[in-house]
């Protein structure tokens, strides 16, 4: 069953965070922060949804780079339930989908957590000042990709909060596999 996380709590600060990447560096939050916005994403390797939608993503997140915004996707699944969303399977995944952002790797689920990522795909796109101004999806994909010509939600979004510093008061949430937590 489809997870959606919840509507966007405009203003919401941006949680510091430290992470491994599939490129062996590491990345702290004001490493990939943009001049004029930043966009987090949770995903993982596996998710139909992700899967359904990496293309574009990274066509997307290309994009935005352009536009000064600073782009980090963030896979924090349980690999030892979900191996193919370990980090030797994540650097498989960024190297074979060419991506041009981070790819960090939260195994302890700390920043899943202290963000309130509910699913993969969730996206949080902030202003300059690292205030939440859109947790909307990509587009109208699901477990299956949109038609080519789908509104671009997500890229006019985070222009808009480029050019303004605000988002669409209006967001459709995203959906996808709920995030792999790991047992308590």
């Amino acid at each position: 069953m489809a997870e959606h996380p919840p509507i966007c709590d405009f203003g919401w600060k941006a949680r510091e965070f430290e992470l491994p990447a599939t490129d062996g560096k590491s990345y702290r939050l004001n490493d990939v922060r943009g001049d004029n916005g930043t966009l987090v994403m949770f995903i993982c390797n596996h998710c139909p949804y992700v899967k359904s939608i990496v293309d574009r993503v990274v066509r997307d997140m290309s994009e935005l780079q352009s536009h000064g915004i600073g782009v980090a996707a963030i896979c924090a699944n349980d690999a030892s339930t979900h191996p193919d969303d370990s980090f030797d399977k994540m650097k498989a995944f960024a190297e074979e989908n060419r991506f041009t952002f981070p790819y960090l790797h939260d195994e302890s689920q700390r920043v899943a957590r202290d963000w309130g990522a509910v699913c993969t795909p969730d996206f949080f796109g902030f202003n300059a000042d690292l205030e939440l101004q859109y947790r909307g999806r990509l587009d109208e994909s699901g477990r299956e990709a949109a038609s080519k010509d789908a509104r671009r939600e997500l890229l006019e979004a985070m222009k808009m909060i480029a050019r303004t510093g605000t988002g669409p008061a209006e967001q459709i949430g995203s959906m996808g596999c709920g995030i792999k937590w790991k047992a308590a």
